[in-house]
């Protein structure tokens, strides 16, 4: 057996630059050419030069023959990093027949500066124009002088809003750097390599500035939340051939000026007028004698920490696939899908001719742009012609939700190519797949994973278009599994974990919202709103249910070890505002957006209370807490206590009587054995006198279908799936949805448009059934035991008019690959495949009649199968890596 590495990550990232992880974690990935393939030991080398590497001398770290099969989240154990230090590694492995591989590819990361001290720029920006409400975005620039040969040269960049680096004219990395923090806590810092876009002799640094969340718009919260004007701060640091070494700063010597950016606001949109656009000015040779001196600020009081989070890119383009003129003489374009971004656009006309791009989601009965949802953002951008040719312009600084497009002003009769959308979010690349036999259910797929694109930048937000875009953790943490299925969200999480962490109150209580931005003093001081909950339960819980997210779905341990402390006290403080272990009934959002039903807050609250314990115990036990495990599995179980006496009748009724009452006591393990059975009585009784229509909101819906097939309701939860009367998932399909809705009743036929004080066509959270079509219909799950898939649980659970599904999950160890089939006579045939250093339970419904393509022998097992057991309804059996195919007859009731 053939065994290779393939794909080495450090910290979850292909050589990453300027890391401050003191241990950072190292993956590898194997490839085998036989089943069964197990790595039985590896070896990891780490080097201070590739010279050292390629000769097989670890000077910085020699693991030696390490006797483990694990081949992620392998925590470094070398000598002490060094700031600024470039690290090279590569890693071999032993497989069953202890033959070592070949040595994988080199691979890399170097570390940021580590230290406070070692951040010597100066934080520049330009004084406010009082002329101007909104801002000019600050153009900076510096000249200087390289005396040799740049050996190497790192450039630590942050903003305290956002910047846009050039190098010698050449602008380098992605969008909406530095991200969003709560920049009164951190502030994340950029690390470039720019060593190959630096000379001997003159070069030039240019900067242009945004507002960002920092002195710009956040959501309905205002402007200026954090400061009233942003500012840069840079330090390169540039290592010669010979060894010398110099540093390039920020600090008086720069020059600033204003530039086209009349203004760029995440929420007010961008006005950009070419005639301003300063030639060179990114360049050595231009001549800047004329440029303002910056204003210095101070300093900074929050921590300076390397970036966390993955960057925010373009991740695809869009054409439009039509166009039509409007009776005002306006331009309207569909882009065919609702989209989070931007569009570029290509004009020629007269100088000073202003063209208006707006974006919208929907369209009013009339063909115009429905802007109403908007509330106060404005989703427009404002270009002024320099008159010199073909002209291009996107923006710099903001963001839109919308799938149509106007423009107004046009010079001439635009077309197709006019402009091209660019879809923008965080750098999250897909890692699910998931297609089926049902064209609506394709369609819901589609729609969830494009509501994860639009709303999963930098944090994950709440909706793209309007004045809000906040983190919102209630939403996030219901959305978690499913999104962790679709893109690979390791760093994103981890990232909006910090977040949390920043904002959690003294008392313990986990945020609404993260990064804060104001918002507890806003929902504190806003008398319309009256909510002054101190903590709103399945909100707050998310700093418990994400971290243990991603232990299950990657395998991380550490972020359970970093947060533990903060997951406690969250518990302790639920635990400490109870009556008799009740949860009080202020939480201010409850089942949020619920159709036709009312949660009661207590009962609600008092179980995430629980449900938030028992995930504590769990991750105690992963950490070896025992004791502490011991406690919270007792203390859930005194909460489940609580629960039954305070709202559970005897014949299983629970208090408020909602589809999410019931769906929160079953999957969180609230109810006795008989209570249970008489509960999903009452649950299906309550979904099939709706006509087979559900009632659940943001918290109950991601439960909704678990909770039915975990209980014997496999049907049901079909039938919920594939509803297409309102309210349901395929309603809004059928009137076109690209992707998911805020609310079930966004729009309707016989209402039209919902409220548009609250009306996003793009939002992820009732997008949360996708945990199930992975976990449930495609059977692609997890194994708490042997998390990040390390071991995987097959079990395919076809149903409805479903005839086929095929889904696979890119897991650090490799993809796991499903596909299955069922004829009209019950002929099942489930295909599977599991990578390398993974082996997985396949549980096959029916009566099993071939093993891996051979008609199946009970003294007979082919390569890879390691053993089968056939119960009444199924098959299970164990596999090692490989690719196998089952068939069975599933008898039909």
């Amino acid at each position: 057996m053939t065994l290779s590495i393939v794909e080495c990550k450090t910290e979850y990232s292909i050589n990453p630059i300027g890391i401050e992880a003191i241990k950072p974690r190292l993956f590898w990935r194997i490839e085998a050419n036989e089943r069964s393939a197990v790595q039985t030991a590896y070896q990891v080398l780490v080097a201070s030069s590739s010279e050292r590497l390629a000769a097989d001398h670890g000077d910085v770290w020699d693991s030696g023959r390490v006797e483990s099969s694990e081949s992620i989240q392998i925590e470094y154990a070398g000598n002490p990093l060094l700031a600024e230090g470039k690290y090279y590694w590569k890693v071999r492995v032993w497989g069953k027949q202890q033959q070592p591989s070949e040595w994988s590819a080199p691979s890399y990361w170097t570390m940021g500066l580590l230290s406070r001290e070692g951040y010597k720029g100066k934080w520049i920006g330009r004084k406010l124009d009082p002329a101007h409400k909104m801002q000019h975005s600050p153009h900076l620039r510096k000249s200087f002088t390289l005396k040799g040969k740049v050996r190497r040269a790192y450039a630590y960049a942050t903003a305290l809003g956002l910047f846009e680096l050039h190098v010698n004219g050449k602008r380098i990395g992605d969008y909406f750097a530095p991200g969003f923090t709560d920049y009164n806590v951190r502030t994340q810092v950029q690390a470039y390599d720019i060593s190959e876009l630096l000379t001997t002799g003159d070069n030039a640094f240019g900067v242009i500035v945004g507002d960002g969340w920092y002195a710009g718009t956040v959501g309905f919260l205002g402007d200026k939340v954090y400061g009233e004007r942003p500012f840069f701060m840079m330090q390169v640091n540039v290592e010669y051939e010979d060894g010398s070494k110099e540093s390039v700063v920020t600090d008086h010597t720069w020059k600033a000026n204003k530039g086209p950016i009349l203004y760029s606001d995440f929420i007010m949109g961008e006005a950009y007028d070419a005639r301003l656009e300063i030639n060179g000015w990114d360049t050595a040779g231009y001549d800047d004698a004329d440029w303002e001196t910056p204003d210095v600020r101070s300093g900074y009081n929050g921590n300076l920490v390397a970036t966390n989070e993955p960057p925010i890119v373009i991740a695809k383009t869009l054409k439009p696939v039509s166009l039509k003129k409007s009776a005002a003489g306006t331009y309207i374009y569909d882009m065919g899908q609702n989209m989070v971004g931007w569009t570029e656009l290509k004009v020629s006309g007269e100088r000073g001719t202003t063209v208006t791009i707006s974006h919208a989601e929907m369209l009013n009965p009339d063909g115009s742009l429905y802007l109403d949802n908007l509330r106060v953002a404005v989703q427009q951008e404002h270009y002024t012609l320099k008159g010199d040719g073909e002209e291009r312009y996107e923006p710099h600084f903001t963001f839109h939700g919308f799938r149509y497009v106007e423009l107004i002003g046009y010079p001439g009769e635009p077309d197709l190519e006019t402009i091209i959308g660019k879809v923008v979010h965080s750098d999250t690349p897909e890692t699910g797949y998931l297609e089926t036999s049902n064209a609506m259910v394709n369609q819901l797929y589609s729609n969830i994973t494009w509501g994860q694109r639009g709303n999963f930048l930098s944090v994950p937000t709440d909706c793209p278009q309007r004045d809000e875009r906040l983190g919102w953790t209630g939403d996030a943490q219901i959305f978690a599994r499913t999104a962790s299925y679709n893109m690979d969200v390791a760093r994103f999480f981890n990232k909006f974990v910090w977040d949390m962490i920043d904002c959690q109150q003294p008392s313990g209580a986990f945020t609404d919202v993260a990064p804060d931005a104001g918002w507890i003093r806003h929902k504190n001081w806003n008398t319309r709103l009256n909510w002054f909950a101190p903590d709103n339960a399945g909100w707050g819980d998310a700093g418990v249910v994400i971290p243990w997210t991603l232990y299950l779905m990657y395998g991380d341990t550490k972020i359970l070890e970093t947060h533990y402390e903060a997951m406690a006290k969250w518990v302790e403080y639920l635990r400490i505002n109870t009556d008799n272990l009740v949860r009080p009934a202020y939480a201010n959002y409850g089942d949020w957006l619920s159709i036709d039903a009312d949660t009661p807050n207590e009962v609600l609250a008092t179980a995430y209370f629980a449900y938030s314990t028992k995930l504590l115990g769990l991750i105690s036990g992963v950490l070896g807490k025992d004791v502490e495990a011991g406690k919270y599995a007792e203390l859930f179980e005194s909460i489940a206590a609580a629960f039954r006496t305070a709202f559970v009748r005897e014949d299983g009724v629970i208090h408020g009587e909602t589809q999410t009452v019931y769906v929160l006591a079953l999957q969180f393990g609230l109810l006795t054995e008989e209570l249970r059975l008489k509960a999903i009585e009452h649950l299906t009784a309550d979904i099939t006198s709706r006509g087979n229509r559900l009632t659940t909101g943001f918290l109950g819906v991601g439960y909704l279908l678990p909770a039915l097939s975990d209980n014997g309701q496999l049907d049901l939860a079909y039938k919920l799936l594939t509803q297409e009367a309102f309210p349901s998932w395929m309603y809004s399909i059928k009137h076109g949805a690209t992707t998911i809705w805020e609310r079930w009743d966004g729009w309707t036929e016989d209402k039209g448009f919902q409220t548009p004080q609250m009306n996003s066509f793009n939002h992820y959270s009732l997008g949360s059934v996708g945990e199930w079509m992975f976990r449930y219909m495609a059977g692609i799950d997890a194994d708490a035991s042997a998390p990040g898939f390390r071991h995987a649980i097959i079990r395919p659970q076809p149903g409805g008019n479903l005839t086929s599904v095929k889904a696979s999950y890119n897991s650090l160890y490799g993809i796991v690959d499903v596909a299955w089939s069922l004829e009209p006579d019950g002929a099942f045939k489930l295909s599977v495949a599991i990578p390398a250093n993974t082996t997985a339970t396949v549980h096959i419904p029916g009566q099993v009649t071939h093993l891996d393509d051979a008609a199946y022998e009970a003294d007979q097992m082919s390569s890879g199968i390691q053993s089968l057991v056939r119960e009444s309804s199924e098959s299970v059996v164990q596999i090692g890596s490989g690719t196998y195919t089952f068939l069975s007859q599933i008898t039909k009731v």
